[in-house]
């Protein structure tokens, strides 16, 4: 790859990781009883929300690169894709497992010049996807903590959520 290219991927990976950290604050500034919200009357609660989160990104990498599927240890895999977690210490330990999975898989995939296996033209549609993905369910979680009485407070979620987006350091 030209050097401009190396570049470019590099901030396409650096943008996933500040994806997952505004994931997982999220998760760290959920308050008591934020793991059990639901928007709606049946719908998922938050913690089943992180849970497909995980559990996607662990099936896309398995279906798109599968040679970067992790070998996970029992305690990180989710028994089942809507799985109702309510450790968020685990649930923690989850993502950042299949984030690490997903950033592998991208680069990997871009390293070699290869397209994903199933559903991508290009590794980074599967970055592109999952951020999307993954920014609807942190609003329907966020979304849930309103109807429940337990909003975080605008001058709370900005720094945890939209100073990660917006901070101006060198790609990692």
């Amino acid at each position: 790859m030209m050097a401009t290219d190396q570049n470019l991927i590099a901030v396409v990976l650096d943008s996933w990781n500040r994806n997952n950290t505004i994931l997982l604050n999220l998760l760290y500034a959920l308050p008591e009883g934020g793991l059990s919200v639901r928007a709606l009357v049946g719908g998922p609660t938050a913690a089943q929300l992180l849970m497909h989160i995980h559990s996607v990104r662990l099936s896309l990498v398995a279906e798109d690169a599968p040679e970067f599927a992790p070998s996970l240890p029992p305690d990180l895999l989710p028994e089942e894709e809507w799985a109702d977690e309510r450790d968020s210490l685990r649930i923690a330990r989850m993502l950042m497992a299949s984030a690490q999975a997903v950033w592998n898989a991208v680069q990997g995939r871009t390293a070699a010049g290869q397209v994903m296996h199933l559903h991508y033209d290009h590794p980074v549609l599967l970055l592109q996807h999952l951020i999307w993905h993954e920014g609807y369910h942190h609003g329907q979680i966020k979304l849930a903590l309103k109807i429940a009485g337990l909003a975080i407070a605008d001058q709370d979620a900005g720094p945890c959520t939209w100073a990660i987006w917006m901070n101006k350091e060198e790609p990692k």
